[in-house]
Formats: structure tokens, C-alpha cells, sequence
């Protein structure tokens, strides 16, 4: 994939920019940090796969924007495609693919984003994991792989090897042989049921005759107690009957008792009323003249009451005349005085204003002044806009030329104590020669002590397994000698029978048999004895063989410490063949750095700069201390022009204030005449006149209200007239009544009497159709049980009638099954084998074994470049235990430089960044080269801070060595000298409108 033309539009830090990459190949993307560097490459990433370095979706778009959309044109193959993908803050992602044709683009856009994207994937056969391990190599994460623990970059490498595939396969293959175990184990169950079932035929049948007998002994016992149960049905019924006749000639009389009782209650109530109405009649007399004296008192309640609706209505008239007549004048009197003190008021502003209006004549001669001032400071502010760029870039230069002078020395102490350093590493070749034929040389022999190691170990478990196979004998033998025990003691008795017939034995055949039982324990006992002794001999040949590893283990802890020495004398050896080539280099340099110093012959561009600034500035002849003076008499003469204008406002204020004095003036005269026509008006003669109707009425409140009281009590004497009334109109109905229910009394008691002669013969018909119950009870429940018992036998009658039937089924079915589970046993240890194939001991690790020489020697080869074949790394996939006891896999990383091996952290930060630097490269190459896929671009988004200028410089011959290895190359750096060692750049810069991108060369 080569890139070619990429359009933003509110994509992260981006509003509204795009950048051609038309004959672009190794190029700087350089800006300060925040600009957006990462994020115009993020942008590829998105618009290629749809994901990026953010948490949510949402967050690349711009911050206050509703949609992001970015457009990606690249070459791939012979084809050039578009990819044009946007994301919506409500409406989600869309995405569209085209490829360029002879007609223009032709849309690849599928149905979904899913089915576009897996387009994609299959048209750059490359997905997004890979790109960022390999194309494009990703800020903070050049380290990642060198931290972890080593057990961990084993896992590392298959993620990025796409492992996980196979890890998937292993699992389907455990979950297939699973379900084949579960199935031979089922049909393995299913046959043995089959076998016991087939065993189980004959007494099958005998168990049917036996129960069919048992269900004829229950039929005939049932029939004789459903005899006796009918008997009993019929007593019970009689009995029943009886009962029920009783319980309702006893509810009968309870009802009439309880209607007598009724009344008895109504006749005692009626007696109690007729003597109290008896008594409202003797007070007649009394009750008629109560009654006259309240028709008195209402009609005189009736003559108060029009008297005092009059009262209410002159009170409320006098009321609303005296209430309007204070309010007018309190509205009057209110007026007045608000009138006086706005007077007041406006006479001591008058005053102030006369007395700051004396002050005019210096005001005005200071304001001149200000004005003489403020023009010569116009003057020497337009000087200042002239002079200052012109200062700020002498400065500027002059810092520059200070900078560059500076860099120059700094270069110079460099190259002298890089040239002292080089002096003090050459040493001497051949003695470096021979002590690294004597480490190869010793490195081989413990090779092949390992090899012996590993042989020693090897036999060590054979003998180990051997042992086991034997003990596992021992217990066979063991075992079958206590069940010829067994057999024995059997056959010691006197009714013993045939171990394996079970039929009687003569005295000559007990003899036979316990005989041949004897020599098969004896053979048995000699047998556990010559285990016995091949245990023994197999424990010391095992002792023998521990010794020995444990011998070559010890001569094994120095072979890390001669591989390490084997590293550094690889640098070493390989940096002497530079290092007077290196010296010769920087002697010429150095020689030329004193002369550019000596006779100031550097950054002539920036004096010849200087000199035309500083005739400049004479020319002008702009002093910045005149110009602090005459700011300074401007800013203390503002004051006059300040107060000119407030002596402008308080003369036309004095005049308002003139007019307004006179207004209020005239205002108080009219109110001081309103006030005393309203004392003598007409408002005040229609109070007077009310008043004098309230006293001619003559009403009094209080002889009214002693009027209703009276009333009030009075009102009893209607209330007892009309119950006098109510007397006498119910007195002969109330006889009548009474009458009545005496009557009635006498018939129910006549009835209640039949009543209880009635039930004194049922009760004794009761008694004599009394049954045992507790016999019927018990009765019946033999007969529910006995039912049970044939339902339960008629049960297992079925049961055993189908139980045969099945038999005859399974057994046509017995040889199938058993072919059925052979098949199922043959696929579960298929399975088997291949899950171990796939699982990570089989193809996985191979793969990672055959990748781990090709990454070590590529990263050696970058690493060579970069570090002038200073330092070496070198993979090891397998070590000693902590303890010497074993060997174990994993993947350490030795790093060797010119004064040895040496543990990653103890690297400088330049140092390691060139390691991983290296091993990053190397690996997204060989990542790129798996996937079937020349890699054409290669994304750098790294920090290159940690480098000094020989490591920058190295690094950017590193880049420049591999260019050809690719058509693109972008390089992320925020690092100025950096930037300049590019001929094409992209200057990434941030402003209000968002980051911009310009292309320069």
C-alpha cells in the first residue's frame, strides 16, 4: 500500500486540511508537541480499518462538530482505491470503497460497513493489528516488547504472529474429542446395561407368574370386604338420616325461641312508650302558654332586626366618607413634603456644581498640556512600530549567532573526547582474535555437554518409566495372590463348591483344584521377586545417572558467563575494523571546527543580517527612554482631559437643575392650597350629616342581643308542642300494638311446647339405629390399600411385559452398538492428536522457533547500522532453573556492546531506544513478509529525544540505508535538527482554525 492524497475535515485536532503525497518518499512530518502529528497518521489508520488510539468513537470528532469524515486515496498493486469514511455523532459510522477505472471511480461499496470493511481487509490483505506492528510503528511503544517478562514474549509473538488461529483449532479439536469421550462413554454404558439386561431374561419371568398369582389372592380378599362395606353403607344411611330430622326440629326451636324472645323485647319497649306519652299529655296546660310568649318574641326579634340593617347601612356610609376624606388628605400632606425635600435636594446640588465650576480656567491650561503630549507621543509610537521588529531580530540574530557558536564548541569537546574514547578502545587484534577462538572453542565443548545432559536426562525418565511399569506389576501380582487367598479359604471349608462353577466338589477334585491354586501363588510370589529385584537394580542405575547430571549441570553454570563473553568479543571484534577509519573522520572534522572558530567564519548569512539591522536603527534614531517619558507625561496630564469634560457636563446640568427649582416651586404652592380647601369642602359636610342619622335611629346592639337570647331559649316550647301533638294522633294505634304481641307471645309459646315433644321421640329413635363407624373406617381403608397394591402389581406387570419385549430388541442391536463405539474411541484419539498438534507445544512453538533466527539476524543488521556494530543482540530460548536441577523454555534477550553483556536496564536511554528501535523494525518487516505483502510504507512515530547528534545522525542513516526497501517512509519528530537532516518535510502547526499542514522541500 502506497499512499497518495489524504483529505481532513474535522477529524481530532484537524478542521479542514489535506496533503498530496504525489513523489513524496522519505519524509519529515515535524511540528511541536500537540500540533497533530500523530494525529494526521491516526487518520490513515481510521480511515482504512475504522479504529484508532481513542476510548469512544465519538471522540474523533472535532470538539463543538457534529460529523468527522476522512478521504484516503492509496496504490495497491496495479489499482489505485478511495476510501471515504465519516462518523456522526447521532447517526453512526458510514463508509464508502471505490476503485479508479478508465471511466473514473467505480464503487467496491458493499451492503453494511461490516461487509465494506472485510472488502477492504481482503484487497490490502492486511488488517489492523498488523499495520501497527509492522507499517506503522506507533508512539510509546517501542519498549513494549522488551519489558515484558520472558515468559510473556513467547505469547507477544504468537498474538503477532496471528497464533491464535491455531489456538482455536486445538480448542475445537479438545471440545470434538470431549464429545467423542462422552459418547464411547454413553455407549459403553448402554452396552453394559445391555449385558446385565440380557443376564436379567429368566427371572424376568418368574417374577410375571409370581406377581399374576399375588393380583388373583388380592381380587378374591377385595370382593369379601366390599360385601361387608355395602352392609355397613346401609346402617350408615338410616343413621344419617335420623340425625338430620333431629338437627332440624332443634333448629326449629331454637328459631322460636329466638322469635319469642323477639317479642317479649318489642312488647316491654311498647309498655315503656305508652307510659312516657301518657306523661306529655298531663303537661299540656304548661306547653301552650310556653308556645305564646315565643310567637311574642319573634315579632319583636323581627322590628330589631329591620332597625339594624338601617344602623349597618349609615355606619358604612359614614365609614366610607371618613376613609376617603383621610386619604386625600394624607395623599395631600404625602405630596407636599416629597416636594419640600426634592427642593432641598436640588438646592445643595446647585451649590457643589457652582463650586467645582470655579476650577475651569487650570483645567483648561493643563489640558493644552495633555494635548502637546499626546501628540509627540503619536509621533515616537510610530517610530516604536518601525524600530521594534528590527530589535527583536537583532536579537534574534544575535542569540543565533551565539547558538551556532556554541553548537560549534560543544561539537568540538565531542569530537575530541570521541577521538580520546576511540584512542582508549583500540587494544590489541590478535590477543582479541585468540581469546575468541579459546570462548568458541569452550562454548562448543559445553554444547556438546549439554547435548550429553539432555541424553542423561532422556534415560533418566526411560529408567523412571520403567520403574513404574514394574510397580504397577508388583501390584497385579499382589492382588491376585490375595484372591488366591481368598479361593483357599474357600475350599478350606467342608461344603466348599467350585470356585468357578459353583457346583459341589469331590475330595480328589478339592485336591486338584487347590493344588493348581498353590502353584499359581507360588508362581506369583516368584514373580513379585524378580520385580522386585529389577526395581532395586533400577534405582541405582537412576542414583548413577543423578550423580552424573548433576555433574554436568555444575560444569553447565559457565555457559551463560562464556556466552556472554562470546557477545562482547562478537562487538568487539566488530567495531575495530571502523575505528581508524572513525578517528581519521573526526580528527579532519575537529581541525576544521577550530579554524570556522578561530576566524569567525560561521553563520555569515546572520552577521552580514546584523550589520544592515543595526545601520537600520541609527537611521531612526528612536530612543525607547524618550518614549518612557513622554508616556509617562501623557498618562499624568490625563487628568485635565478627564475633568474638561466633567466642568462640560456640570455647566449643562447647573442649567437643568435652574429649571427644574422653579417646577417644584410652583408645585408646593398648589398643594399648600389643595390642603386648606379640603378642611371646608363638601366631603367633610356628608360626614357630619351621617353622623347625625346614626344618632336619630336611636338602635342599641345590646338590647338586641338580650332580645335573641331569649328567643334562643324560648325555642323549646314549639319542639315540645309538636311531641304533644305526635301523642295524642299515636296513642290508640299503640294500644292496638300492644294488644298484638301479647297474642302473639301465648301462640309461640304454645309451639315451642309441640317442639320438644318432638325431638324427645327423635332422639330416641337416634339411639336406636346406632352402627360402629370406626369398623366401616377401618374397613375402607383396607379396601384403599389392597386397591393400591393391585394398582402397584398390575404396574410392574406392564413394566416387566415391556421390560421383555426390549431385551428382545437390544439384543438384534448388540454387535452395531459395539462397531458404533469402536468408531467413536478411533475419532476421540484422533482428536486428541490433533489438539496437542495445535496447542502450543506443537505448531506454535515451531513457528516461533523458525522465526526467531530471522528476527535475530535482522535485528542485528539494523542494529549494526544504527549503533556502528557496537552492540549485538542475541536470542535464547532456553536456560537452567534457578536451582541447576532442569532446563527450561523461554525467551530471554542478551545484549551485548563493547564492554560485555549487560541486563537492558542498564543501558542509556539512547542505547535502548536503538535496541528497540532495531527489534521493532526487524519485526514488522518479517511481520510484513508473512502476511504475503511487500511492505511499501513505513510509519516512524517514535521519539527521537533520547538520541544525542551521533545517534540522530545514525539513526537517520538507518533510514536512509532501508529507503529503498520502500515507497514511502514518514518520520514523526518535534526535534529542530532533526527536522533540517530532511530534504521534504510536513510542517504540522496548530491555530484557532485547527491544525494546518503545509509541504516544503
Amino acid at each position: 500500500m502506497t499512499p497518495k492524497h489524504i483529505a481532513l475535515k474535522n477529524f481530532l485536532s484537524y478542521r479542514d486540511a489535506s496533503l498530496d503525497f504525489s513523489g513524496l518518499h522519505v519524509v519529515c512530518v515535524a511540528g511541536p508537541n500537540g500540533a497533530g502529528k500523530s494525529s494526521l497518521l491516526e487518520a490513515i489508520a481510521w480511515a482504512l480499518w475504522g479504529q484508532s488510539r481513542v476510548a469512544a468513537d465519538d471522540d474523533i470528532i472535532h470538539q463543538g462538530e457534529m460529523e468527522a469524515q476522512v478521504t484516503f486515496q492509496f496504490h495497491q498493486g496495479e489499482h489505485t482505491y478511495r476510501v471515504m469514511r465519516s462518523r456522526h455523532r447521532s447517526q453512526g459510522t458510514s463508509l464508502e470503497f471505490q476503485v479508479h477505472t478508465e471511466e473514473g471511480w467505480r464503487v467496491l461499496t458493499q451492503r453494511g460497513v461490516r461487509a465494506t470493511q472485510l472488502l477492504i481487509c481482503r484487497h490490502l490483505r492486511l488488517d489492523y493489528d498488523t499495520f501497527i506492528n509492522s507499517a506503522y510503528l506507533r508512539q510509546g511503544g517501542a519498549d513494549d516488547f522488551m519489558l515484558k517478562r520472558p515468559g510473556d514474549r513467547k505469547q507477544i509473538l504468537a498474538d503477532l504472529l496471528k497464533l491464535h488461529q491455531y489456538d482455536h483449532l486445538a480448542e475445537g479439536a479438545k471440545e470434538q474429542a470431549r464429545q467423542a469421550k462422552a459418547e464411547a462413554t454413553l455407549r459403553q454404558t448402554q452396552l453394559d446395561e445391555l449385558t446385565a439386561a440380557l443376564a436379567d431374561y429368566e427371572p424376568t419371568l418368574q417374577r410375571q407368574a409370581q406377581l399374576q398369582q399375588e393380583l388373583h389372592d388380592i381380587d378374591q380378599a377385595q370382593e369379601r370386604d366390599r360385601q361387608q362395606q355395602q352392609q355397613l353403607r346401609t346402617l350408615e344411611q338410616s343413621h344419617s338420616a335420623c340425625e338430620q330430622q333431629l338437627q332440624m326440629q332443634r333448629q326449629q326451636q331454637q328459631h322460636l325461641m329466638a322469635l319469642l324472645h323477639q317479642t317479649e323485647t318489642s312488647l316491654a319497649a311498647l309498655t315503656r312508650e305508652q307510659h312516657q306519652q301518657d306523661q306529655r299529655l298531663a303537661q299540656a296546660a304548661e306547653i301552650e302558654t310556653g308556645l305564646a310568649e315565643l310567637a311574642a318574641l319573634e315579632a319583636e326579634d323581627a322590628q330589631l332586626n329591620q332597625h339594624f340593617q338601617r344602623y349597618q347601612a349609615l355606619e358604612a356610609q359614614r365609614q366610607s366618607l371618613e376613609a376617603e376624606w383621610q386619604a386625600q388628605s394624607a395623599q395631600d400632606r404625602t405630596r407636599l413634603s416629597q416636594t419640600q425635600l426634592q427642593l432641598a435636594a436640588l438646592q445643595a446640588q446647585i451649590a457643589d456644581l457652582d463650586s467645582a465650576l470655579l476650577q475651569s480656567e487650570a483645567v483648561d491650561a493643563a489640558r493644552q498640556q495633555f494635548l502637546t503630549a499626546k501628540a509627540r507621543l503619536k509621533h515616537l509610537d510610530a517610530l516604536q512600530l518601525q524600530a521594534e521588529p528590527l530589535q527583536q531580530r537583532r536579537r534574534q540574530l544575535e542569540a543565533g549567532l551565539q547558538q551556532a557558536q556554541t553548537r560549534l564548541q560543544t561539537r568540538l569537546e565531542e569530537l575530541t573526547a570521541a577521538a580520546q574514547q576511540l584512542q582508549q578502545d583500540q587494544g590489541n587484534p590478535p590477543q582479541l582474535v585468540a581469546t575468541a577462538q579459546e570462548v568458541s572453542n569452550t562454548l562448543t565443548y559445553l554444547e556438546q555437554r549439554r547435548a550429553y545432559q539432555e541424553q542423561v536426562r532422556e534415560k533418566g525418565l526411560e529408567r523412571r518409566s520403567f520403574m513404574e511399569v514394574l510397580q504397577s506389576n508388583q501390584r497385579a501380582c499382589e492382588t491376585q495372590i490375595a484372591q488366591i487367598g481368598q479361593k483357599l479359604g474357600m475350599l478350606a471349608q467342608p461344603e466348599a463348591v467350585c470356585p468357578l462353577c459353583d457346583r459341589a466338589l469331590k475330595t480328589h477334585h478339592r485336591k486338584l483344584v487347590e493344588g493348581r491354586h498353590r502353584q499359581q501363588q507360588q508362581e506369583l510370589q516368584e514373580e513379585i521377586w524378580v520385580i522386585r529385584e529389577q526395581l532395586a537394580t533400577s534405582e541405582r542405575e537412576i542414583q548413577v545417572l543423578r550423580q552424573e547430571y548433576r555433574a554436568v549441570e555444575a560444569e553447565l553454570e559457565a555457559y551463560a558467563p562464556v556466552l556472554q563473553k562470546q557477545g562482547q568479543l562478537t562487538a568487539q571484534m566488530a567495531s575495530q575494523a571502523t575505528v581508524h577509519e572513525r578517528l581519521q573522520a573526526l580528527e579532519a572534522e575537529q581541525q576544521r571546527l577550530e579554524q570556522s572558530l578561530t576566524e569567525n567564519q560561521y553563520a555569515l548569512d546572520l552577521r552580514t543580517e546584523l550589520h544592515q539591522i543595526n545601520d537600520t536603527l541609527a537611521q531612526l534614531a528612536y530612543d525607547d527612554r524618550d518614549h518612557a517619558l513622554v508616556r509617562g507625561q501623557v498618562d499624568r496630564l490625563r487628568w485635565a482631559e478627564i475633568k474638561h469634560h466633567e466642568l462640560a457636563q456640570a455647566r449643562r446640568r447647573r442649567q437643568q437643575l435652574d429649571r427644574r427649582q422653579q417646577q417644584l416651586e410652583a408645585e408646593r404652592a398648589t398643594l399648600e392650597a389643595d390642603l386648606a380647601l379640603l378642611h371646608n369642602g363638601p366631603q367633610k359636610q356628608a360626614l357630619a350629616a351621617a353622623q347625625t342619622a346614626l344618632e336619630q335611629l336611636n338602635y342599641r346592639i345590646d338590647h338586641h342581643q338580650q332580645i335573641r337570647q331569649s328567643l334562643q331559649t324560648a325555642q323549646s316550647w314549639r319542639q315540645r308542642h309538636r311531641e304533644l301533638e305526635a301523642a295524642r294522633q299515636q296513642q290508640p294505634q299503640r294500644q292496638a300494638q300492644i294488644e298484638s304481641l301479647q297474642a302473639q307471645e301465648q301462640q309461640q309459646r304454645r309451639e315451642l311446647e309441640q317442639l320438644s315433644t318432638a325431638i324427645a321421640v327423635l332422639e330416641a329413635q337416634h339411639q336406636d339405629s346406632a352402627y360402629d363407624a370406626e369398623a366401616l373406617e377401618q374397613l375402607e381403608e383396607a379396601i384403599a390399600a389392597r386397591q393400591h397394591q393391585r394398582d402397584t402389581l398390575l404396574a410392574q406387570l406392564g413394566a416387566l411385559g415391556q421390560a421383555r419385549q426390549h431385551l428382545d430388541d437390544l439384543h438384534q442391536g448388540l454387535a452395531q452398538k459395539q462397531q458404533e463405539l469402536a468408531t467413536v474411541r478411533q475419532r476421540q484419539r484422533v482428536y486428541q492428536e490433533l489438539a496437542l498438534a495445535f496447542g502450543h507445544n506443537g505448531i506454535q512453538a515451531l513457528m516461533i522457533e523458525n522465526l526467531l533466527p530471522q528476527l535475530e539476524a535482522e535485528t542485528n543488521n539494523l542494529l549494526g547500522r544504527l549503533s556502528a556494530h557496537q552492540l549485538h543482540v542475541q536470542f535464547v530460548t532456553q536456560r537452567a532453573t534457578k536451582r541447576g536441577q532442569g532446563i527450561i523454555d523461554t525467551l530471554d534477550i542478551l545484549i551485548a556492546d563493547a564492554r560485555g553483556t549487560r541486563p537492558y536496564e542498564t543501558y542509556s536511554g539512547g542505547e535502548a531506544f536503538r535496541v528497540n528501535f532495531a527489534l521493532r523494525l526487524a519485526l514488522a518487516r518479517l511481520l510484513a513478509q508473512r502476511s504475503g505483502l511487500a511492505l511499501q510504507l513505513l510509519i516512524i512515530d517514535e521519539g527521537f529525544g533520547t538520541q544525542d547528534q551521533q545517534g540522530c545522525d545514525r539513526l537517520i542513516a538507518a533510514i536512509n540505508a532501508i529507503a529503498a526497501d520502500f515507497a514511502c517512509i514518514l518520520t514523526v519528530t518535534h526535534i529542530p535538527h532533526f527536522r533540517a537532516a530532511f530534504q521534504t518535510r510536513i510542517d504540522v502547526t496548530k491555530t484557532p482554525q485547527g491544525s494546518r499542514l503545509s509541504l516544503s522541500a
